[in-house]
């Protein structure tokens, strides 16, 4: 009988593993299965859906649809105002951030904490307040329905939270190694591009992965200071493909397709930074 409770424990256990894997199984099957529907969609074409339904077992199978979204439906122009957008807006965003978190986090300025939690305040605000403010401001400045006030936006809103993120990751930096460069001779500007920013550079990594998505996925804001279908990005140019009276579902399937494809490379690409990124900030 004294043996009962060693032989009971690693069976929980194991029943408990095999619980949890059933249930993760089951969620990553839920949450694979629209991304399947999407892409048995975008090689269908329109007869096969109109004829079956939507949901019914594909019985065709081409690519026009990517034809149709890619060079009818402006899904090219779109791609290049979006990386028109995304790649400046990453570059200056975080070299904007990275100037301003190594003057908070390594010299003692004035009003720094105030600074620090004004800047997450500000990300903290419902966008969709900020929506008619942003609107009247790009139209008095003279930037409405152009590129350069989606940046600006963007750029405004996003470097509040990448200083808050990069000023938690510098202030783990041990201050030894600063002040050996300052007696060395080194001055500020040297100090931040030789020592703190390479060291830093697996935060900036993973900002810029995630920065990129967020960017390049957003439509709140394209919506907002966009008017022109020539100057919308890819996610906005979505819209378009909806029709008013028949919907090709398969033409706005190949669009969404080709619409994640930028992220889902990034991802792939920098997948072990998004990861790394969940505890950036969380150091004292």
């Amino acid at each position: 009988m004294a043996n009962v409770p060693h032989t009971t424990a690693p069976r929980r256990r194991r029943a408990a593993t095999a619980g949890f894997h059933l249930s993760a199984t089951a969620l990553a099957v839920l949450w694979l299965l629209p991304i399947a529907l999407v892409l048995v969609t975008s090689v269908r074409s329109f007869d096969d859906i109109a004829a079956h339904g939507l949901g019914s077992r594909p019985r065709s199978f081409t690519l026009d649809a990517f034809r149709q979204a890619w060079v009818d439906g402006g899904q090219q122009r779109a791609l290049i105002n979006s990386l028109l957008v995304t790649v400046p807006c990453v570059l200056v965003t975080l070299a904007l951030a990275a100037m301003a978190a190594f003057g908070l986090s390594r010299y003692e300025l004035p009003l720094r904490r105030s600074l620090l939690l004004l800047m997450l305040g500000g990300n903290l605000l419902p966008p969709q307040i900020l929506l008619i403010p942003v609107s009247k401001l790009s139209e008095l400045m003279g930037a409405y329905d152009t590129l350069p006030a989606l940046i600006g936006v963007q750029i405004g809103f996003g470097v509040g939270f990448y200083v808050f993120v990069l000023h938690g990751f510098m202030r783990a930096i041990p201050a030894e190694i600063q002040q050996a460069a300052v007696v060395d001779g080194a001055g500020p500007w040297q100090i931040f591009w030789r020592i703190v920013l390479p060291l830093t550079r697996p935060a900036l990594a993973a900002l810029s992965a995630l920065s990129f998505t967020w960017i390049f996925n957003d439509l709140l804001w394209a919506i907002t200071v966009l008017r022109s279908d020539t100057k919308m990005p890819i996610t906005a140019a979505l819209i378009g493909l909806q029709g008013q009276y028949v919907s090709m579902w398969n033409v706005i399937a190949a669009g969404s397709v080709v619409a994640a494809a930028p992220t889902v490379a990034v991802f792939l690409r920098f997948q072990r930074h998004f990861v790394a990124g969940l505890n950036l900030g969380a150091v004292k």
